[in-house]
């Protein structure tokens, strides 16, 4: 078996010394020491030639890092019903990884009362030189022991502070909401039904924060139902509203389908809006007026800012803005007593 090249093998084919080795390959110049352009690539052109790979033990002890960035999940990613939710996520989190020369490792951990957590007895979190943490939900007490134990993590989705600040990537969900209502209000519609808890996780109460923000400041009146009421389709014709928001894509699908039962035109009767992607598995043709969240690009800052706290031990805190959705389910209010339009 050919023996293993070593950073002196190079050395020796450069015509350099080790040290001048280890400073091109972690591309960094030593104290005083300055690397002229013509001596670094003739060692990159060594390095090249043989196809040397640096030792991965190595470079860690060397740069204090092993160059893998964790990913731990709160709930399955791959199953069927989560995949379309997780998987643009998942895209962005793997391009910049690649772009940054990071490989990246899945924590799924352990069970802890019937639900996964980030520390128990055989935690592994700290193989990784940083974490990104993706889930709906994020433990509180895991974001707690994460900044005391000072590791280095961003949170994909706004959190609140726990035991201080958390860094994060979320999408501007408030403001989203403030647009899409201010739009409804633009078209006529003065009476707005909620349809959601707007309450428990950060991204469902920035939705219904943005939302009452906006009804505030336009002088909108609304009403608020939740998406598990027994008579939905009875109880939002009840509030008299024109327009209903949707928390959930998914409980706007059904909706749609008592609607046409109940003989309920959308959106001649009642314009519909959903507030982002469906996080629960739903098939549907309809084109919904919205927002898209931008689950690729917060993929990608997630591992920006991740390098960021790794680099100046900082508190980054970043929400990417969402493209509204000119979808068909939102039109101008009817005046009482004008005909529905013709259906196509």
């Amino acid at each position: 078996m050919a023996r293993r090249l070593t950073q002196q093998d190079i050395a020796r084919m450069a015509g350099v010394s080790q040290t001048t080795v280890s400073l091109v390959l972690n591309n960094r110049a030593g104290n005083g020491v300055r690397i002229s352009p013509e001596t670094r690539e003739r060692v990159l052109r060594v390095i090249r030639k043989t196809g040397y790979i640096a030792d991965p033990a190595a470079r860690r002890l060397a740069e204090g890092r092993n160059r893998i960035l964790g990913v731990f999940t709160y709930e399955a990613v791959f199953p069927a019903t989560s995949a379309d939710f997780y998987h643009p996520f998942l895209v962005g989190i793997e391009e910049r990884a690649e772009e940054a020369g990071c490989d990246l490792l899945l924590f799924t951990s352990a069970r802890v009362s019937g639900r996964r957590r980030i520390f128990h007895e055989d935690s592994r979190v700290r193989l990784a030189d940083g974490c990104v943490l993706l889930g709906r939900t994020v433990d509180s007490d895991d974001l707690a022991r994460l900044i005391a134990d000072q590791i280095p993590f961003v949170s994909v989705g706004r959190r609140d502070d726990a035991g201080g600040p958390v860094p994060y990537v979320g999408a501007d969900y408030p403001a989203a909401t403030r647009a899409l209502v201010q739009r409804a209000a633009h078209l006529g519609h003065r009476r707005l039904v909620y349809v959601g808890t707007g309450e428990g996780a950060e991204s469902t109460a920035d939705r219904f924060t943005g939302f009452v923000q906006a009804t505030t400041d336009l002088g909108v009146t609304f009403s608020r139902l939740p998406p598990d009421h027994p008579d939905l389709l009875g109880a939002v014709r009840a509030t008299g509203a024109t327009a209903a928001f949707f928390e959930e894509q998914a409980d706007a699908v059904s909706f749609l389908q008592a609607a046409a039962e109940g003989d309920l035109a959308i959106p001649d009767d009642l314009s519909v809006i959903t507030l982002g992607s469906a996080t629960r598995p739903v098939h549907t043709d309809t084109d919904f007026t919205g927002f898209r969240i931008p689950r690729r690009e917060m993929g990608r800052k997630a591992v920006e800012l991740l390098t960021k706290v790794l680099e100046t031990g900082t508190t980054p805190q970043e929400l990417l803005p969402c493209d509204l959705i000119e979808g068909s389910t939102l039109r101008r209010r009817r005046a009482s007593g004008t005909p529905r339009q013709e259906r196509p």
